[in-house]
């Protein structure tokens, strides 16, 4: 089978950018000159929906893929797939030839670099609201970019588009995605969003909540356990925001994995966890993320939110602010076990029908198990490889939970080839 870096989540962009490495020119000769999409606001609007349309079809898939393979919550159902062949196999076999890495690093760089390209020219519109709405809504797709390149590589770049760029460590990749965060805030915050920038935003797309809840998500990453409570607190838990796909831009999942049932499927009910964390066999969100096939193999299906061509795919899911917040809370130097083993069974009692994304496990008996902190952080830990299945955040949770080894198959990725060839300050490829 064709590799997968040949397939539609890659049309947009894979074939024009991977010969190159960090310091491409990310020009099209083909599209509008800078100066004419910059001179409005709408040419940006226009600029930005393609960033999330870039992001959603090349990003959102890759980290799922490759995660999912490497903490096993997919197994492979074709190794002729050969970039996810090496994420299975894992350990040395995941290599910087690796087409699917590739395309992460070329497209979260290619995203972070339009975003910032969108956000400078945003700030000096004279409509304000518009101004202010279009840098939330780049710094929401920039901050994801660059959240899953820190995710997934120990360096990431200094400086997207430089020349011979050095790289940082990725906790100060973490602070300055963070950074682009607050700056957005405090935008949004001086000139409010306005009719007409929310009458051209994508539908789905929650700009003040999603920025709190990346925030959040990214400040627990970085360890900065009081601003990520604070900014998971102050996400509104009603509300969803999601990236909406149609005909025209399908969702990448269905289209490539399951539709056909020849890339990756869900090992089964377990979701990839050991015995004594499984999920518990009432557990609604097993039902949610799977589904079952009686007839042809495999049994198990994919299901939730990659089970047809338009299904949305959450930015943010409002139980990972609640699982947030209990760890944070067990994190802190005075751990409050009492308030995070209330939040731990409110997420466990969560019913569909009430959650924006019609997720819940809907267990009535709620949180059973020991009050202790060490406890209590397994149980997060747990329901957020429940919660967020095959969201792409599992390795970052298995390495900050301190989970064995031997439940994943590497720790950090290679750099690509394009970039080791082409940018001598390109770290050491790590060793797991």
């Amino acid at each position: 089978m064709k590799n997968i870096i040949k397939q539609s989540t890659y049309i947009l962009l894979a074939t024009s950018m991977l010969a190159t490495s960090c310091k491409k020119d990310y020009s099209n000769p083909n599209a509008a000159t800078s100066d004419l999409v910059f001179s409005s606001a709408k040419g940006m609007m226009g600029t930005a929906i393609g960033i999330q349309r870039t992001y959603s079809l090349n990003v959102l898939y890759g980290i799922a893929d490759a995660t999912g393979l490497i903490t096993n919550e997919t197994f492979l159902l074709n190794p002729g797939n050969l970039s996810e062949s090496q994420f299975f196999t894992g350990g040395v076999a995941v290599d910087n030839t690796n087409a699917l890495l590739n395309n992460v690093w070329t497209t979260t760089s290619k995203c972070i670099y339009d975003a910032n390209n969108v956000i400078n020219a945003a700030s000096k519109l004279a409509d304000k609201g518009y101004a202010s709405g279009l840098i939330g809504y780049a710094t929401i797709i920039k901050a994801s970019a660059m959240g899953a390149m820190c995710m997934y590589w120990e360096n990431v770049p200094d400086t997207i588009g430089a020349s011979s760029t050095s790289f940082i460590p990725r906790a100060q990749g973490y602070a300055r995605l963070i950074a682009a965060i607050d700056k957005a805030q405090a935008a949004i915050s001086a000139n409010s969003l306005s009719t007409g920038f929310l009458a051209d935003l994508p539908a789905g797309m929650d700009v003040v909540n999603s920025l709190n809840a990346l925030k959040a998500r990214y400040s627990l990453f970085a360890g900065n356990y009081a601003a990520a409570l604070a900014a998971a607190t102050a996400v509104d838990l009603t509300k969803a925001s999601t990236f909406n796909f149609d005909a025209a831009v399908p969702n990448p999942i269905f289209i490539t994995v399951t539709s056909t049932n020849n890339v990756y499927q869900p090992v089964d009910s377990t979701l990839g966890l050991p015995l004594a964390i499984r999920p518990a066999l009432n557990d609604a969100r097993v039902s949610f993320y799977t589904s079952i096939n009686a007839t042809i193999a495999p049994r198990f299906r994919l299901n939730g939110f990659w089970n047809s061509a338009t299904k949305a795919i959450p930015v943010y899911f409002p139980d990972e602010m609640r699982l947030i917040r209990a760890e944070c809370l067990l994190r802190q130097a005075t751990p409050d076990a009492a308030t995070a083993q209330t939040i731990i069974d409110g997420v466990l009692k969560q019913n569909p029908a009430t959650d924006p994304l019609g997720l819940g496990a809907n267990i009535s008996a709620g949180y059973t198990g020991a009050s202790d902190v060490a406890t209590l952080l397994t149980e997060v830990y747990r329901n957020r490889c429940i919660e967020m299945y095959l969201s792409g955040m599992k390795l970052e949770d298995m390495r900050r939970f301190g989970r064995p080894l031997s439940e994943r198959k590497r720790n950090f990725f290679p750099y690509p080839i394009n970039e080791r060839n082409n940018n001598t300050n390109t770290p050491t490829d790590p060793v797991f």
